[in-house]
């Protein structure tokens, strides 16, 4: 395999990474197959969202699985541009900030659809002024997160410091290991919501279909993002190993196994199960009641506007 120079800066890793260092086969036809599938989903998504849009359905959810797919396809196409320049180190590093920042969007995805059944299912706990605080707060922490991974990166490339190398490799696991976490609050959620609490009297339901389909999904989504994040925060804690050196979770089917295929099964099953029905709450909702009581508003005004719509169609008939 060949091996970036070391020179610079910005210094060419002296560690195995994942996936190695890109070759022109097998990655760049691997690549491009991923980045098929990711458009794909790029422009399922997008027509999903414009033909919501254009019924008054807003869900922005939609939005971000298409920002997501949209970074992924960036992500292969660096790729494939560093297989043809594989000693240059600034795309590397560009590629490696790519392949570590997308996936967030669907942790945030799994979390904000875990909350909108927390609120649902235990209304009084869901809306507390407290909790709300609280998943400001970590959302705040995956920012953070993104930047401190960004930031490991870009700076482990500009020194060959043994000390600040180290000090990178800190904020780095820090990093990760909070993103671990992060991916496991939904199963916290559903917890709290179903087992360690009592259904209450006024408890509501949201969206279409039933809410154990919504239960399912979010765990399994959930589950597989564990997984996804708890591969790149293992591989992180591992000691380092030399380029020569690397171990079986360097290897090219790791790389893509754990990475790729997994997102592409959450997207499958994000956009298949059509979330923007079964997650979708009224706009505009704050406070416990509002998910049925908007909702009772806009099925009044839809048979109202049918309503109208037939008498118009009979007045002009007659």
């Amino acid at each position: 395999m060949a091996q970036m120079q070391l020179s610079g800066p910005p210094y060419a890793s002296r560690n195995a990474g994942l996936g190695g260092l890109p070759e022109v086969i097998p990655d760049i036809p691997i690549s491009a197959v991923f980045l098929a599938l990711y458009l794909t989903s790029a422009v399922a998504n997008m027509t999903i969202l414009q033909i919501n849009l254009r019924r008054g359905h807003k869900f922005v959810i939609s939005g971000a699985l298409f920002g997501f797919s949209m970074s992924r396809i960036i992500t292969f196409i660096l790729r494939i541009v560093w297989a043809l320049h594989q000693h240059n180190v600034r795309l590397a590093i560009a590629a490696n900030i790519f392949v570590n920042a997308g996936v967030l969007v669907v942790y945030i995805i799994n979390l904000i659809c875990a909350q909108r059944i927390l609120r649902a299912r235990q209304p009084a706990l869901g809306w507390h002024p407290t909790i709300s605080i609280a998943f400001k707060v970590f959302y705040v922490g995956i920012a953070a997160s993104l930047i401190l991974v960004i930031y490991s990166v870009v700076q482990g490339a500009y020194t060959l410091d043994p000390s600040l190398l180290q000090k990178t490799r800190t904020i780095q696991l820090t990093a990760t290991t909070y993103l671990l976490v992060f991916t496991t609050l939904p199963i916290w959620l559903q917890v709290v919501a179903h087992f360690l609490l009592p259904k209450p009297a006024d408890a509501e339901t949201f969206g279409q279909g039933s809410g154990r389909a919504q239960v399912l999904i979010n765990l399994l989504s959930t589950c597989i993002c564990i997984t996804i994040a708890g591969f790149k925060t293992g591989t992180s804690w591992e000691t380092p190993r030399p380029l020569s050196n690397p171990a079986w979770y360097h290897s090219k089917p790791a790389f893509y196994v754990f990475g790729f295929v997994l997102e592409l099964l959450v997207l499958a099953l994000l956009t298949l199960s059509r979330i923007d029905k079964r997650f979708h709450i009224p706009n505009g909702s704050k406070g416990p009641g509002d998910y049925s009581r908007r909702l009772e508003e806009s099925s009044t005004m839809t048979t109202m506007e049918k309503g109208e719509s037939s008498s118009e169609q009979s007045d002009d008939r007659a």
